[in-house]
Formats: C-alpha cells, structure tokens, sequence
C-alpha cells in the first residue's frame, strides 16, 4: 500500500510538471498553429522557415489565458494518473499471486532473462497496463476535450463531474472509450518492442563479464523504450484525434478535422495527407511540404 501512495505521489508530481507539455503537443497534434511560421536556423545552422516550438507556444497560451492556462485539463489528468496507478498495482499483484500457487506438474520456473521470462514478464505488465489504460480512458477523454477548448475558446468542458455528464448526454458510454482502441494497441505494440528489443541486446549485445552491465542493460531498455515509442506514435496521434473528434468543439470540427467513421479513417487520411508524425517533436518544427498557412483559421491546409 505504502509502494503504491509512494508511486501516486510521484506520478501526480510528475504529471503536473509535464502538463504544460502535453497541452501544447495536443494542440499541435490537432493541427492548431496560432502563430505563423517565422525564419530560424535548424539543427545545421541553415536559416529556413521553421513552426513556433514549445516555448513560443507556451508564451502564446499565457499572453491570452495567463500562466494559469498552460494547466487547462490537469483535474482529470490527475484522476486518470491516480486510479491508472492503482489498478495497475492491483492487477500486477494478482498476477504475481498467481505464479506463487504451485500447479501440479507445472514444471519449473522460466529463468530470469530467459526468452520464456521477458514473455511472461511483458504479458502480466500488458494485462495491467490494459486493465488501468481501460479503466482511466474516460478521464483521458476529458482531459483532451479540456485542452481543445482553447481552440474555439469553448467552456464546454469545465470540470470533472460536469464534463462526465455532458458526454454521457451527448455521446453515451461510447462517447467515453473515443479513441480506446488505436491507444490500446499502441500501448501493447510499443511494450512488446521496447522488452523483446532489450532483450536481444542485453542477451547478445552485452558481455556480462563487462563492468558496470546493469547499467548499460538499464540505458538499452531506455533507448528501445524511445525507439518503441516513435514506431507506434501515429497510435497516439489518432487516439487523441477521435477523442476530440465530432465532439461538439471547433478543435473536433472541420476544418481542423474531418468527421471520421471509425479510427482507421482517421489513420488513412492521415497518411494519405502525410501527416501521421504531426506534434511528434516540438522543437525545429519544420513547414509541412506542400502545405499554405492560413492566417484567418490559424492552420495549415
């Protein structure tokens, strides 16, 4: 119990250090640009015409909705950080419950760095990270209707509990899991890469005769964890997108978006307009090829 209050705290700490962040990525990834393009220099030191970044976002946000604005949709983020923690611990101490029964003729276990062990390891952390995804996925809803707002200058979505009963007047339960599918599988895609990748690298990479090898084995996780997570980006980017998606919001509504049937819609029109890498990075932004900006609607098309 003291683990998990430990973990709570740590992730709320976190989750509100990073908030300013994701409200500007989401925004981005909407394909919302308050601000035109202006001459810069890239990572060579080549002046090109480059997107505002992070920073020239934030300052954007503040000069119209004060600093207090960079936290719109924080509450709810809160709560899906807090009970995500919670069934995740539950759920993976069920799991490690069941291994300690003993089952007749069960044979031994797999052992640690095994192939058999990472895939044992990697389906319990699946189940848990399904089971708290499922469960928080109605308050990750609210939190990016919250920040699409800012858009359309909308106060639609103004708390936890009044957003809660607006989507289930407007949407019904369904309106609460928009976007839970394309989240899910890029949730299992990038654990299944990042553990299985480690550990060819840990296994056949690395010399355990090597000194300090727990910590070169610690940093390959977090590089295959990286590169896990750029592979199964455009997950991302779509789940978002259909949970603002025809929602009642300007950030949800042409022209900032088409009204999609189904998410794999929205991924085909985003790879056919080439932008399924949209708010991936949010510094040197570079001009979407063969895109205009449009001034009076603050986007790209």
């Amino acid at each position: 119990m003291a683990d998990t209050c430990g973990q709570v705290l740590l992730g709320s700490g976190l989750t509100v250090l990073s908030h300013p962040l994701m409200y500007i990525k989401v925004l981005v990834q909407v394909g919302h640009e308050p601000l035109p393009p202006s001459l810069g220099r890239n990572l060579f030191g080549r002046q090109v015409y480059q997107l505002p970044g992070l920073f020239a976002y934030a300052k954007h946000i503040i000069k119209i909705d004060g600093k207090a604005g960079l936290f719109k949709g924080l509450g709810p983020r809160l709560c899906a950080g807090t009970i995500g923690t919670v069934v995740h611990s539950k759920v993976v101490q069920k799991c490690h419950e069941q291994d300690h029964i003993q089952v007749p003729g069960s044979g031994q276990k797999a052992s640690v760095g095994s192939l058999e062990f990472v895939v044992n390891e990697t389906t319990k952390e699946m189940i848990a990270r399904s089971c708290a995804t499922i469960v928080t996925h109605p308050f990750h809803v609210i939190t990016l209707r919250c920040m699409v707002q800012f858009i359309g200058r909308e106060t639609k979505y103004s708390g936890v509990f009044d957003s809660i009963v607006t989507v289930y007047r407007e949407e019904g339960i369904l309106g609460f899991f928009a976007g839970l599918i394309p989240r899910l599988l890029g949730d299992v895609f990038a654990l299944w890469i990042c553990n299985l990748l480690a550990h060819v690298i840990n296994t056949y990479a690395i010399d355990d005769s090597m000194s300090h090898t727990g910590e070169i084995k610690n940093c390959s996780q977090a590089v295959t964890g990286f590169f896990a997570s750029m592979l199964t980006y455009p997950f991302v980017l779509v789940s978002n997108l259909m949970a603002v998606n025809n929602c009642g919001l300007a950030g949800g509504l042409p022209p900032y978006a088409s009204v999609y049937p189904t998410w794999v819609d929205c991924w085909r029109h985003l790879s056919r307009e080439g932008n399924m890498s949209r708010g991936n990075s949010l510094f040197f932004r570079k001009l979407p090829a063969g895109k205009t900006y449009a001034i009076d609607q603050k986007r790209f098309f």
